[in-house]
């Protein structure tokens, strides 16, 4: 499963034609008994938020793993947000927190915070590297 790719517009096109809608299957999309059978009963969830960086460890995704765990971890090969992940499955937010807290409690995948703007160095000190190297 990969990613969609976006396609460039130039001005003088238009409006590209919309791909048609796939039909639902019963019991996808807001159907909650789905979400509920996708998520299980007890919903234990990781401390994590949107921009929650997920990573597999491993692409290839255990038999015993469900279809939405599978795709989750094929998805991972590359580091995702938790809002990404949620929108390439189509599933809601909370349903994919369940989804890697599971992962994340069989070690099948990492969860990274992501970088703290206050945690980047002094835009002074990146100068003065800058301009030692520049003088090498």
């Amino acid at each position: 499963m990969t990613p969609p790719q976006r396609q460039r517009r130039t001005p003088g096109q238009g409006t590209p034609a919309q791909p048609a809608a796939p039909a639902r299957k019963e019991g996808e999309g807001g159907n909650p008994e789905r979400l509920y059978v996708v998520a299980g009963p007890d919903g234990k969830r990781a401390d994590i938020d949107l921009v929650t960086l997920i990573v597999a460890r491993s692409p290839d995704p255990p038999p015993s793993a469900t279809p939405e765990q599978a795709a989750l971890l094929r998805l991972c090969v590359a580091p995702l947000s938790v809002a990404e992940l949620s929108a390439y499955l189509s599933l809601p937010f909370s349903v994919v927190t369940v989804l890697i807290t599971e992962l994340l409690t069989a070690e099948l995948v990492q969860a990274r915070s992501p970088i703290v703007r206050k945690a980047l160095p002094d835009r002074s000190l990146l100068e003065a590297v800058m301009h030692g190297l520049q003088r090498l």
